[in-house]
């Protein structure tokens, strides 16, 4: 299921959920940081296949959920790896109380990454905010929902035709690669969200992964500015 994709950084595609009844392709991605740890961002569910492949590469030691939206499996994986430490936004922490976390994530990186994974605090909606992590030595920018960039074959085989015309005019399709209309319209505290997109942009970014959509495997930056230009 893990696909090394860049130094030290794999990605794994997991099954389906339901999100007010559209079917969403879920993913995560695996980075093993020098100390041979792994950290875990949006943990997918967790199959017998996969845990034998994520322990071949290292002890899970940080599983973090980038929004309040990606936190469906985060007690399976902590039940796999007791001993790993749990990361969200605020946001997150209060949507799983029962959930033993760290302090909440901000702009900036806790000392366990800050030298291999930078992040930015993505604010400005009332609704919902992301934490968006650049991974530097495989140059990977890593965002949640804030690009969904749907391919035309996966719309045709799991969304209804009325669907596929509200992707499409979101333009959370390839070619575009927006965050949802109904976000993009929630931020209404615009200066703190254009000064989170400069320090993304800022990033080399050559490579771009979204949870849901057709990931990005070159020509990060350019992805990067078409996505956010709604901004």
């Amino acid at each position: 299921m893990l696909q090394n994709i860049g130094n030290e950084i794999w990605m794994a595609d997991g099954d389906y959920v339901s999100f007010y009844g559209f079917p969403y392709p879920t993913r995560c991605v695996i980075i093993r940081l020098k100390e041979g740890g792994l950290w875990v961002w949006s943990p997918i569910k967790l199959t017998r296949e996969l845990l034998g492949e994520v322990n071949e590469l290292g002890p899970a030691h940080h599983l973090v959920s980038p929004n309040k939206i990606h936190y469906l499996f985060l007690e399976e994986w902590a039940g796999a790896f007791p001993d790993a430490r749990l990361w969200g936004p605020a946001s997150t922490i209060a949507k799983c109380p029962s959930l033993g976390f760290e302090e909440a994530l901000t702009d900036t990186p806790p000392h366990d990454w800050a030298d291999e994974i930078d992040q930015v605090w993505m604010q400005g909606s009332p609704a919902m905010d992301e934490i968006v992590f650049h991974h530097k030595s495989s140059g990977t920018t890593i965002l949640a929902d804030l690009s969904e960039n749907f391919s035309e074959d996966f719309l045709h085989k799991n969304w209804k035709p009325w669907a596929r015309w509200i992707a499409h005019r979101w333009k959370i399709v390839e070619g575009w690669g927006y965050a949802p209309l109904e976000w993009r319209l929630s931020f209404i505290f615009r200066k703190k969200a254009q000064a989170a997109k400069v320090r993304i942009l800022d990033w080399p970014t050559e490579q771009v992964i979204m949870a849901h959509g057709e990931w990005q495997s070159s020509d990060g930056q350019a992805f990067l500015k078409k996505a956010f230009a709604w901004l």
